[in-house]
């Protein structure tokens, strides 16, 4: 397990933390909101990001980002099928947009989705 807890780390560090174009920019409260859950994110904050992040998809069920960010703190949190869940429902979301990771590259949503997918089942085949 403490393996797992090691590459999530790196999984969130390098690959997610995705904000969409409008939560980047602040354009408006529903993008500021999604903002919030990566501000608590970054601050290590996982039970209340996941909080936050349950909350927006009730009233946005598809949104890429949210459910990007919301597979990573499932997996911080080791909610590992959870954390697939997401991922997977942001990867066949109709919505598709660019997200803005924590590196500050931008990147298909979907994409993005299907690598954080990728990544958690490296991190649990190593951990085994």
């Amino acid at each position: 397990m403490g393996r797992i807890a090691v590459t999530a780390g790196a999984i969130i560090a390098v690959l997610l933390l995705a904000q969409s174009a409008a939560a980047a920019a602040g354009d408006d409260a529903a993008a500021k909101q999604s903002d919030a859950a990566y501000q608590q994110l970054t601050a290590g904050q996982t039970d209340e990001a996941i909080a936050h992040l349950e909350a927006e998809l009730a009233r946005n069920p598809d949104d890429p980002a949210l459910l990007i960010n919301l597979g990573t703190a499932y997996f911080r949190a080791n909610r590992i099928e959870e954390s697939r869940d997401a991922f997977r429902r942001a990867a066949a979301s109709e919505q598709r947009y660019s997200v803005e990771l924590a590196d500050g590259s931008w990147e298909d949503s979907h994409k993005v989705a299907r690598r954080a997918l990728e990544s958690v089942d490296r991190a649990v085949l190593a951990a085994k």
